[in-house]
């Protein structure tokens, strides 16, 4: 038939929005890691327009959720930046939609320092980009009606917003495009085609004659309404006017087509032939005016062909009257179509960017807002309380209701029963004596990982004073005492509310003490507890009396007071209003916030309706316990007065005190056994903080404890000593044959790899040798025939005896192999591998002048053996 409507883009010239936003950021916060997020979420924005506005877009759904982020962002961040000329200073730039340009290549332009201009241009796209994504649909089956309709409904939607919001969002006259009376008739049009939608969809389901020529009727009224709006109007292009005049003609000449086949179905065969050649006179106006815009043919010959039809049978058969235009039944509607409010957040997929930023001047007004509050309420919630204890504590001490439901004298008051009752099913004495029993435990193990915690410290706080007196001024780094100042004052803390907690734990002991008789007896059978409590022998006449009725419906009346009061004190607790905004729109309206006058004011609004309530409740409680006393009053009178009497009531008095003990006990020892294990969790993580420092602060100790011994054994092992001038300048004037000062006895230097003793030369087997080796003494043994003899080494020739020697006089072997004993022998370390030499770094013991107290002598890196053959075993004798 035709392609539907769409609406075009508005275009928009670049603007960066990060600089004037980070500007804003950096001036209104403090620096720090607040400060970067906010600049960084402007970048975001900055990166966000880009995308929704500068490069073209396709025609699907993703660009369109592009559009709409965009949009929710802007909506988002608008009570959050006070953009202004004389504030935050952006100018948006838009070209008209509409306009095509003069000759000379220019367009109609507005440029606005407004972000409601930006957030109207942005939504005039979104509608324009849904009636394009609407128009690409596959109408041909549901899934493309379906999402035609939706999309042209939130068109509508958005075109109807803007028609509402435009000319108080921009300070100036807007552009035609976005003008109410262009938008008003996009809505209209969107709103006609998604009913034209909705049309399609009823034929190719083939639903009833009578419903697809109300839905048609429908969308015939929408076209006509739209044309009409800008019939007189040179707003939109000039060949949507066409189209619109077309589409009214098309959808009334398809209701009356449908209607026709009704009125067949109905016998009525003069109605169709008349509803037929109306149809047919309104296709062919279109097919005539409007042919270059809207092919017609199918549907004009459909309608011929039922025309011709139906006049043949009438001629034929029926001859049926053919009724004037006028005279037809008009046909009814049926809208299925609606615009889709615009409610932000448009995208289902918004995340908003600026969620955390709240300005200095809000953040401090909505902190004092938030006091006022709760001291408001808590004000309220005290009252409250305060009267219900009032009440309590009134009601206790004339014994009610106990003692209306007692005047039988000799069974439980059904109150006293209830009381029983609930006590037994929370586990009575047998639960507060369990959850006293827990405490001490519950309280020794936070104690111990306190104790813990704080003793690993002080370990290594002792070692690192030990070894700060035994170097002095070679320690060099941090005390442990001035590293652990904040965790000993954290752990203080914890001391102080452990100890709070025993003072707390030891009241709530010594109130069980004082109560627990009475609390057991009201966990006794109903039989128990009737033996325990002394019968008395009232008037029987005071069963049924006017006197205890009135009682008792004062009594309900102030436990429904009770219960109020309760919901009321929920109500209060869950009321939550975030004051934000207000302090936003005030702060970008007047530059300034006058919290006292708007939380005052807002206070009122919101509790001023439960402030009422409160003082309603504590008046109807005060009429309702002076009427309860008066009428206690003519109780007692009344009621036998008998020692019997007087004791029963007060027995019952200490039973109803005992549920209120057991009650506040039982909340008490709950509400501190949590205490202790959220303590513990706590404690834990504390424990877990010092042993971390402690065990970094010990690998720090033993590197430098390594570096100090390496550092000291470095040092020479004997002062220089001057030599008398004699010994120094011998006669003659020639050098001594001497050294000036006397050489220090051989030492490896640690700092430099130590290098292992020369291996003495493996043994040479000769005859003589053999000879010998053969006359062995006893206990020795020859050394193996199959091991290799290894040739002795060769000196260089001219070479003298004494230049093979070292130059200076060496140490034993150490460590010695077996069968070669040597005067130093050591003790071997576990695994010692008799071929491998420098199984330690130095070749004597460490001094103990530089051991830890209480530490082994420092060990270090092996170094691999000498490449030598393996020597023959000699075994000691």
């Amino acid at each position: 038939m035709t392609n539907f409507i769409s609406v075009q883009l508005k275009k928009a010239s670049e603007v960066d929005l990060a600089k004037p936003l980070c500007k804003f950021i950096q001036q209104s916060y403090p620096s720090g890691d607040a400060q970067a997020e906010h600049c960084r979420a402007a970048e975001e924005l900055s990166k966000l327009r880009k995308s929704a506005l500068g490069r073209p877009l396709d025609k699907h759904e993703s660009a369109l959720e592009t559009l709409l982020r965009y949009y929710d962002q802007l909506c988002s961040i608008e009570p959050k930046f006070p953009f202004s000329e004389n504030q935050i200073c952006v100018t948006f730039t838009w070209k008209d939609a509409f306009d095509k340009g003069s000759l000379f290549g220019g367009s109609v332009k507005l440029a606005l320092a407004s972000l409601g201009y930006e957030k109207t241009c942005v939504l005039f796209n979104c509608g324009a980009l849904a009636s394009q994504i609407a128009a690409e649909q596959n109408l041909d089956n549901d899934e493309g009606l379906k999402a035609a309709a939706k999309h042209y409904q939130f068109a509508s939607g958005a075109f109807q917003h803007i028609k509402d919001t435009v000319l108080s969002a921009l300070s100036r006259e807007p552009t035609v495009d976005i003008s109410p009376d262009t938008v008003g008739t996009l809505s209209l049009i969107m709103l006609a085609q998604a009913q034209e939608v909705f049309f399609l969809k009823a034929t190719r389901d083939k639903m009833k004659d009578g419903i697809i020529a109300k839905l048609a009727n429908q969308a015939a009224d929408y076209y006509g309404d739209a044309y009409k709006q800008c019939q007189y109007k040179d707003t939109l292009p000039k060949e949507v006017f066409p189209v619109l005049a077309a589409k009214h003609c098309i959808m009334q000449a398809n209701a009356e087509y449908h209607q026709s086949i009704l009125a067949k179905q109905q016998k009525k065969f003069g109605e169709e032939i008349g509803r037929l050649q109306h149809a047919a006179d309104l296709v062919k106006t279109v097919a005539s005016r409007y042919d270059e815009y809207i092919n017609v043919k199918d549907l004009v010959d459909k309608i011929n062909r039922a025309l011709t039809a139906a006049k043949k049978d009438n001629d034929f058969i029926y001859h049926d009257r053919v009724p004037d235009l006028k005279d037809l039944e008009p046909i009814g509607k049926a809208s299925l179509v609606k615009s889709t409010p615009v409610a932000v957040p448009l995208s289902q997929k918004f995340t908003d960017l600026f969620e955390k930023m709240v300005p200095l001047q809000v953040q401090q007004s909505v902190s004092v807002y938030n006091q006022r509050k709760a001291d408001l309420v808590n004000r309220l919630i005290a009252q409250m309380r305060e009267a219900t204890n009032l009440a309590n504590g009134v009601l206790a001490s004339l014994n009610l209701p106990a003692a209306i439901e007692d005047v039988s004298g000799d069974t439980v008051p059904q109150s006293i029963l209830n009381k029983s009752k609930a006590v037994i099913e929370q586990g009575g004495v047998q639960t507060i004596d369990q959850l006293i029993k827990d405490l001490p435990e519950l309280l020794q193990r936070n104690k111990e990982i306190l104790d813990e915690s704080l003793r690993l410290l002080d370990e290594e706080e002792a070692t690192d004073n030990e070894l700060r007196t035994k170097f002095k001024e070679r320690w060099q780094r941090t005390p442990s005492n001035d590293l652990y100042k904040p965790l000993r004052a954290e752990g203080a803390n914890f001391h102080n509310i452990l100890n709070k907690a025993v003072q707390a734990d030891g009241q709530v002991r010594e109130g069980y003490q004082s109560h627990r008789d009475t609390i057991a007896l009201l966990c006794k059978p109903e039989a128990e507890l009737n033996a325990a409590i002394p019968s008395a022998n009232p008037a029987k006449t005071l069963q049924g009396s006017e006197v205890v009725n009135v009682l008792k419906t004062l009594l309900a009346g102030l436990d429904e007071v009770k219960k109020e009061r309760e919901q009321l004190e929920n109500d209060l607790k869950s009321v939550n209003f975030d004051m934000t905004n207000k302090f936003l729109t005030a702060l970008a309206q007047d530059g300034a916030i006058n919290e006292e006058a708007i939380s005052v004011t807002e206070l009122d609004r919101i509790y001023g309706s439960y402030t009422q309530k409160v003082q309603e409740s504590l008046k109807k409680q005060e009429e309702l316990l002076k009427n309860i006393q008066n009428a206690h009053q003519d109780f007692s009178k009344m009621k036998q007065s008998n020692n019997e009497s007087n004791l029963r009531e007060e027995v019952l008095k200490n039973l109803a005190v005992a549920n209120d003990n057991f009650v506040e006990l039982l909340a008490n020892l709950k509400e501190g056994t949590k205490f202790y294990n959220e303590l513990t969790e706590i404690l834990l993580k504390f424990q877990n903080k010092c042993s971390d420092i402690v065990f970094a602060r010990k690998t720090e100790r033993d590197e430098l404890l390594k570096d100090l011994q390496q550092s000291i054994a470095r040092e020479p092992s004997a002062p220089s000593i001057p030599l008398p001038t004699y010994q120094t300048t011998p006669a003659g004037g020639s050098k001594p044959g001497a050294p000036s000062t006397p050489t220090p006895a051989p030492r490896t230097m640690v700092g430099t790899k130590p290098q292992p003793p020369a291996r003495p030369p493996p043994p040479v087997i000769s005859a003589a040798s053999s000879s010998s080796s053969a006359t062995a003494p006893s206990g020795t043994a020859a050394a193996p025939p199959s091991a290799p003899t290894p040739a002795a080494p060769t000196p260089a020739p001219g070479a003298s005896a004494s230049s093979t020697a070292p130059s200076q006089a060496q140490g034993p072997p150490y460590p010695t192999y077996p069968g070669y004993p040597g005067y130093c022998q050591m003790p071997m370390p576990i695994g010692y591998n008799p071929y491998m030499y420098g199984q330690y770094n130095l070749p004597y013991a460490p001094s103990p002048v530089f051991q830890n107290p209480g530490q082994p002598p420092y060990p270090a890196p092996q170094q691999p053996g000498y490449p030598f053959p393996q020597q023959p075993y000699f075994p000691q004798q």
